[in-house]
């Protein structure tokens, strides 16, 4: 076989029917029809021993500087480091391949298995101060590309993010060595791509992938779908991206979020993330490391000090924006539920979250939050903003009920435009024990009649931190605008808090609530408050309401 060899592409290529001419004939021969490559002609081995990154990246850019063409990687295992993908060229995995991360250096050595490294993370001076490290660096990826367009990595085959560091170099998680991220060699994440356009990712599976599955910034129309991912840290984080399609996908991802759009200022500007759609994917914090993908779905031991992340989740990193993003059809189980957060100067509008189903939930299944953390360069402050949004037939069953769901702003910046219908909420009742911190420990409940919850202004927007909170199904706190209407609120067990807490909500309008009857619905500065057709209380509307509960 010839080092250039090449096949036409069709139905019995993918198939292993291939036939062979000389790239030169081929430019003849291939006019208007995508040329294959055997990565193996180019000198992969594929044999799970030799580090096959030198002959996978030539083969890349030879085929890149003839116009393009597909990669077919054959079954094998090939050990890798950096892979750098390039423009008009992609990449076949076909059924029994599978993309092994090789190992990086231990702590003390500077290089890895068999002598390999990871390209070193690039200087992302001075933005670092406003992000984690894991956002400020590309490079020191097992597949990296800048400026490229008009690629893709698909088929049926696995990516094993094996010598991939997590970023917490003391955590063991499912087994596998940890690595220090910041360490002259090791690789950080499976796929990091910057300033992209025109990217697809489909159809294989991703089994620990690092700090980041996928970490796309500045990344114009992606299309993930059909992905299974059973991961150690995030799934995917699309920051300031456009025009983006995430569907089909399973995630699990027990101990960082599965699908989290963000709008960082790695770019060095802050740049919205726009036109997002999150569709029909399963995601969950659940299930052990590795067990989804082996189809064992083996969950954590009750008390495991795991904090069963998995959530769909905008934020925290919130300098640019996020605007026309919808959330629907997807399945969440077992882990946090959907967080809308602004906390860096963003403004977040123009959301729909719709269809969704949830089931045990560590925490409340919605939290909507707009703080200031602000995260960013001084000349560059601003207030965020949090509104325009539309969360419908949903439902979820068997959440943790010791926080409530939670939207706040702060007293001067107020949530606004805010809508709720056709959602069921069924919870657990008053625990005994409440999750906190990052969900991955526990205490006993606070009385609840004795709560106070902070406003935590400047803090890292995160729903457990502000503890639990005197009402069991809402606490609404700086709102404006306010709607809400056939909303059953269902907790299992007996829970003498009222279902609601209001506090500085301005114009609420309250339609056809269903919740055990009691005192339901606490007030605290409110204004234009009305309720009706409810099952949780009686008609009532009030012009202005402190400290009183209906």
């Amino acid at each position: 076989m010839q080092r250039r060899d090449l096949i036409k592409l069709s139905p019995l290529a993918l198939a292993g029917a291939v036939g062979h001419v000389s790239m030169a004939e081929a430019q003849t021969e291939t006019q208007n029809v995508q040329a294959l490559y055997n990565v193996r002609s180019f000198g992969a081995t594929g044999d799970g021993k030799a580090v096959d990154t030198p002959s996978i990246n030539t083969a890349i850019e030879e085929v890149a500087k003839t116009g393009g063409g597909t990669h077919y990687f054959p079954a094998g295992t090939y050990m890798c480091v950096t892979i750098r993908l390039k423009s008009t060229v992609d990449l076949y995995l076909a059924q029994g391949c599978t993309i092994q991360a090789a190992d990086s250096p231990k702590a003390g050595e500077t290089t890895g298995y068999r002598g390999g490294t990871y390209d070193a993370a690039e200087p992302n001076d001075p933005w670092t101060p406003y992000q984690d490290y894991g956002h400020n660096h590309w490079k020191n990826s097992l597949f990296y590309a800048e400026n490229e367009h008009d690629f893709s990595v698909s088929g049926p085959g696995l990516i094993f993010g094996k010598g991939l560091s997590h970023g917490i170099a003391t955590a063991v998680r499912g087994g596998y060595q940890p690595f220090k991220a910041e360490q002259p060699g090791v690789g950080n994440k499976t796929f990091a791509l910057k300033n992209c356009r025109n990217v697809i990712l489909r159809d294989f599976r991703l089994l620990k992938g690092g700090h980041f599955g996928l970490l796309a910034t500045g990344v114009d129309n992606l299309t993930l779908d059909n992905l299974l991912v059973d991961t150690d840290r995030d799934g995917f984080d699309i920051d300031c991206c456009r025009n983006v399609r995430v569907t089909n996908c399973t995630v699990n991802s027990p101990w960082d979020d599965a699908i989290c759009p963000k709008s960082s200022y790695a770019l060095g500007y802050a740049r919205s993330t726009d036109n997002v759609t999150i569709a029909n994917n399963f995601v969950s914090g659940y299930y052990e490391l590795g067990s989804v993908l082996a189809g064992t779905w083996k969950k954590f031991a009750e008390d495991a000090k795991v904090s069963r992340n998995g959530r769909i989740k905008c934020g925290t990193e919130s300098n640019g924006g996020f605007r026309n993003i919808t959330i629907s059809g997807n399945v969440i189980e077992g882990s946090k539920g959907i967080s809308l957060e602004t906390s860096d100067g963003a403004y977040l509008e123009d959301i729909s979250i719709t269809g969704n189903t949830m089931r045990d939930t560590i925490d409340a299944p919605l939290f909507l939050r707009l703080n200031r953390r602000n995260r960013n360069p001084k000349e560059t402050l601003r207030k965020g903003t949090l509104r325009r949004i539309l969360i419908s037939n949903l439902v979820s069953y068997n959440s943790a009920a010791s926080t409530a769901c939670l939207f706040s702003g702060i007293p001067e910046n107020l949530i606004e435009d805010v809508k709720l219908s056709n959602c069921y909420f069924g919870h657990e009742g008053l625990p005994k024990q409440m999750r906190v911190g990052w969900g991955d420990d526990r205490q006993p409940m606070t009385d609840w009649r004795t709560l106070k919850v902070p406003e935590k202004e400047e803090d890292y927007p995160e729903l457990l931190r502000f503890g639990p909170t005197p009402s069991h199904g809402f606490f609404l706190r700086h709102l404006r605008n306010l709607e809400m209407s056939h909303i059953e609120i269902a907790p299992a067990t007996a829970d003498p808090r009222p279902a609601m807490w209001l506090e500085d909500v301005h114009r609420a309008d309250l339609f056809a609530i269903t919740a055990p009857p009691q005192e339901n619905f606490s007030l605290h500065n409110v204004t234009d408050f009305r309720l009706m057709w409810s099952r949780a209380a009686k008609d009532t509307t009030l012009a202005n309401a402190d400290n009183q509960v209906v």
